[in-house]
């Protein structure tokens, strides 16, 4: 099983539910390029998070892997079983559809741009900053996870490349990157309260992933961090053999 998180995540986002999937299956938890321990490039579009999956799966020698993604991570694995569909057993995208979004990130880029991680002290610090932009305090947690104190001290620095996620967002919103579809089995966890999927996204999904099931559990975006449980059981369900 490999897992991919989305924008502003990390590969620890997803370490409580991974154990619950390692009791049956071996699980890659991936940083993606620009985030977490990963490397930073100044190029960042889904067609290179594709190719960085299919390097990943040849490198790690992975046959038949589920593939988890929410969001962007979504994205990611949406575009690699429609490249791929040979190398993916099962689908599995959380909280986003094939299609493009408009720019909704912007405010959070204008709110962490503002951080003065050289002069910063505290991350309390940086939260209050950042509350002026975002206003939920969860989201600011989230987002703050990726403030790593400079070795030494010294202020701070992200974990995460602002510059290439800000110079590459429009990109980061785009929909499908390859033409065709993924006949595999496929599953879209989505959120009833998340603004991702629409009426009428269920047509878009079944013309790209004509096998595809729609589950709705009573969430916001993060799915699987608000309704872990039904989560797990979820994704346990529809990867049980016929």
């Amino acid at each position: 099983m490999i897992i991919l998180h989305g924008l502003f995540g990390s590969s620890d986002n997803w370490f409580t539910l991974a154990k619950t999937f390692a009791e049956t299956y071996h699980v890659y938890l991936i940083d993606q390029r620009n985030h977490g321990q990963s490397p930073h490039s100044d190029e960042f579009d889904y067609k290179i998070l594709t190719e960085d999956l299919y390097e990943f799966v040849k490198e790690h020698h992975i046959t038949d892997p589920v593939i988890i993604g929410h969001s962007m991570g979504g994205k990611t694995a949406m575009n690699f079983a429609v490249k791929y569909p040979s190398l993916v057993q099962k689908l599995i995208v959380v909280d986003i559809v094939p299609k493009t979004y408009p720019i909704h990130h912007d405010r959070i880029l204008d709110g962490m741009d503002s951080i003065p991680l050289e002069k910063l002290q505290t991350r309390i610090e940086a939260d209050e900053i950042l509350s002026k932009y975002v206003s939920f305090a969860e989201t600011r947690q989230f987002l703050l996870k990726n403030l790593l104190r400079k070795t030494g001290g010294g202020g701070f620095q992200w974990k995460i490349n602002l510059k290439a996620i800000d110079n590459h967002i429009e990109e980061i919103g785009e929909g499908m990157q390859y033409e065709g579809s993924f006949e595999g089995p496929t599953l879209f966890i989505m959120g009833e309260r998340s603004d991702y999927f629409q009426a009428g996204d269920e047509v878009m999904i079944s013309t790209v992933f004509p096998h595809a099931k729609i589950v709705m559990l009573d969430t916001s975006h993060w799915v699987q961090a608000e309704k872990p449980a039904e989560f797990a059981a979820t994704v346990l369900e529809f990867l049980k053999p016929a």
